[in-house]
This record gives structure tokens, C-alpha cells and sequence, in this order.
């Protein structure tokens, strides 16, 4: 596994908080969950999970036999990857490579994956072009997207992060590749696609436990919070208190997000 530092920021704002990110996973695997089943992996198939992460799709699709390699630009999610999943049979295999530049021949894989990862490329175009190049003909991915709108919860929780953090925007918005029109534009040509919106449901005790489990685990809040002062740590973990509470119901904190499921074929 090539896993040496990289000189990255993003790369290392993501992966600053390691394993711990697997608990972000957690929250998001209903989704995840669904992504896989979506591609449907086959024993012995050769599958690419594209930004793994922790290796949570990586895991799901290795557990149906497949013979699963996940990429991703931060050693810190890679180490973590490689340690949870010790044990599975066959044992995916962990490698830092951007999607912009996959480190394969054409046509190795029968499938793709990617759980929230793709779509923070900034350079689409180049990440969907690798995509084709990977894929066999006839070969299929299923990605896992945020939906293309403005007022729910995912849309106003990154703005919750950037009105704290001074970290430039991303270069190109994550939220298109939940945009059906985008993606016929941008993958029409050599995928055949289909898209599916879903909401994919938080579960928590309290809005105190959604605040530790993200400080400690997802990585923009980590860098945004520690490059605060006491005073801008403590208003930002009170916007974050607030928003959250207004998911508190009887039964705990119900935080519903919307996602389009894609799933496509290598034409």
C-alpha cells in the first residue's frame, strides 16, 4: 500500500482524524448500504472504490467476494481503512491515488464505487474520464451523491462550516453531481444512467453526540474548530448546537438528508 505523506491539504484535513471517521461512516450507511447493493457486487469481480475513505463500501463489496481495491488521496483514511477491514477474505487492497489520475490499465475493474468520495473532485470531467477508462465495456458503477439543493440539511451544514473556516470554497460545488441535468451532460456520452433520490436518515441520541462524534471524526469541523480561537470555538459549537436541536424529537435526534443514488453502464 502506497500511503506516504502527502503534501495535500485536503488530503490532510481529511484524513486528520483517521479511524475516528469511521463514525461518520456510520451515520451515512443506510446510503452506503444501498450504493453497494446498487452495483451488486459478484464474487471475484475486480471493484474500485473511488475515495474509500475508512473502507466502509469497500468492506460491503468485499464481503460479497469481490476482489475490492480502494483508492484515496489521504494516508490517514488509508491506514484506517487497512486496519478495519483485517480479517475479510478476500482482503481489499488500500492505495493513495487521486480519481483524477487512477494508477489502472483500461478496462481492469467490473465496477466502480464511490460513497460521497467522487464528487468533491475538482476537476470532474477528469475523474469521470478516468471512470470510463478503468471500467471494461459493459462495466457499471453506483455512486452515492448529495442532492442538488439549497435549503436542506446538507447544503445548510457545509455553509455552517464555511461561515467559521477560511479555507477557500471548493473549486467546483459537490452538490452537481446530484443534479440529474449535470449528470446527463457530463456522463451521458459514455454511460447509460439512472438516478434514484433518497433520504438517508442520521439517527442520534442528542445534538451533544452529533457534536463529538464530527469533532473528533469528520474532518472539516475538526480543522475548522481547531483554527479558532476560544471564543470562535465556543460560537462555533453553539451554531452547530442550534441547528441541530431542531432535529430533536421524542425519539432522539432525526436528522433526515437527501442523496441521488446513480447508478450507470461503461457503453
Amino acid at each position: 500500500m502506497d500511503i506516504q505523506v502527502h503534501d495535500n491539504p485536503a488530503a490532510a484535513m481529511w484524513g486528520s482524524t483517521g479511524a475516528a471517521y469511521d463514525g461518520i461512516s456510520f451515520g451515512l450507511s443506510d446510503t452506503i448500504s444501498h450504493c453497494v447493493q446498487m452495483l451488486w457486487p459478484r464474487p471475484a469481480e475486480r471493484i474500485l472504490d473511488i475515495g474509500t475513505g475508512t473502507g466502509w463500501a469497500a468492506r460491503l463489496a468485499a464481503q460479497r467476494g469481490a476482489r475490492v481495491t480502494g483508492i484515496d488521496i489521504s494516508p490517514g483514511m488509508l491506514h484506517a481503512a487497512e486496519k478495519l477491514s483485517k480479517g475479510l477474505d478476500p482482503l481489499p487492497d488500500f492505495l493513495k491515488a487521486p480519481a483524477e489520475a487512477l494508477p489502472f490499465e483500461d478496462g481492469e475493474f467490473d465496477g466502480l464505487v464511490s460513497t460521497y468520495g467522487i464528487i468533491f473532485s475538482g476537476v470532474p470531467d477528469n475523474a469521470i474520464a478516468e471512470m470510463m477508462r478503468v471500467l471494461r465495456p459493459g462495466g457499471r458503477f453506483a455512486l452515492a451523491t448529495w442532492a442538488d439543493e439549497t435549503e436542506g440539511y446538507i447544503p445548510r451544514f457545509f455553509r455552517l462550516i464555511a461561515s467559521f473556516s477560511s479555507a477557500p470554497p471548493p473549486p467546483v460545488s459537490p452538490f452537481a453531481w446530484g443534479n440529474p441535468d449535470w449528470l446527463a451532460a457530463a456522463l451521458g456520452r459514455d454511460f447509460a444512467i439512472a438516478t434514484r433520490k433518497q433520504t438517508t436518515v442520521l439517527y442520534a441520541p442528542d445534538a451533544e453526540t452529533v457534536w463529538q462524534e464530527y469533532l473528533k471524526g469528520f474532518g472539516p469541523v475538526a480543522a475548522t474548530h481547531a483554527s479558532l480561537d476560544g471564543t470562535g470555538q465556543a460560537a462555533f459549537r453553539d451554531a452547530f448546537m442550534d441547528m441541530h436541536r431542531q432535529y430533536a424529537t421524542n425519539a432522539g435526534l432525526v436528522v433526515p438528508r437527501q442523496a441521488v443514488l446513480v447508478k450507470g453502464t461503461r457503453l
